[in-house]
């Protein structure tokens, strides 16, 4: 494949948002997206595991005119059937969801494919068959996802010099952790505990991007 596909700008990659409904106590996810958002996050992708159809459907929709009020790019998690059916910016899919040359032929060449890699060989792969960026990781244990296993930062490292995409560290990053990642030349980092968990968002949000600003060799 050519690269006449999307290729994400790296400044979109500084501060990337993945939801999870786990700490909404008593709020409606639209409303922790919102206050993310307001504080700087640069690009959300809905995360949601146990919804029926429908529900997806609605909420995506809700989360993605949100997005697009405040001009942050909007993709789903696994689904491209229902990224393409609501016009999402794109898709985000592992080693273990559909292949990415399939994805772009769903969505076409204009679209956001983000691509989960773990190691040199699945982020070339990645980049040849039309992904717009790379989540590389875990780069930290994380307990969002049982089966993440961590990956050494030289490798993260080694990823962003050879691939010409950006990549987007993924993986227990923290406000407390993200400065070990300093030097790998990762274009941004994406967070969900360390920003839906928080008591204030908006703050978390800001204090993250500050910290982000710092790692990056872009800025």
């Amino acid at each position: 494949m050519s690269n006449s596909y999307y290729i994400c700008n790296k400044k979109d990659m500084l501060l990337y948002a993945v939801t999870d409904k786990s700490w909404l106590n008593g709020e409606s996810l639209y409303c922790k997206v919102e206050e993310a958002l307001k504080g700087g996050a640069t690009f959300v992708q809905y995360r949601e595991k146990h919804k029926d159809r429908e529900q997806f459907i609605k909420e995506a929709i809700e989360i993605k005119e949100l997005c697009k009020k405040y001009n942050v790019p909007f993709v789903i998690n696994d689904n491209v059937d229902i990224a393409k059916e609501i016009d999402a910016d794109g898709v985000h899919v592992g080693q273990d969801d559909l292949e990415v040359s399939e994805a772009r032929k769903i969505l076409g060449p204009d679209k956001i494919i983000g691509v989960s890699a773990h190691n040199l060989e699945e982020a070339l792969n990645a980049q040849k068959n039309g992904a717009s960026y790379l989540g590389v990781g875990a780069v930290f244990s994380t307990n969002t996802k049982d089966d993440a296993t961590c990956i050494k930062h030289e490798t993260v490292k080694e990823i962003c010099d050879t691939v010409s995409i950006p990549v987007v560290a993924i993986g227990g990053i923290s406000a407390q952790n993200i400065l070990k990642l300093k030097g790998t030349n990762v274009s941004g980092v994406a967070v969900i505990s360390a920003i839906f968990a928080q008591p204030d968002i908006t703050e978390a949000i800001k204090n993250l991007k500050k910290l982000s600003i710092q790692i990056t060799s872009n800025y």
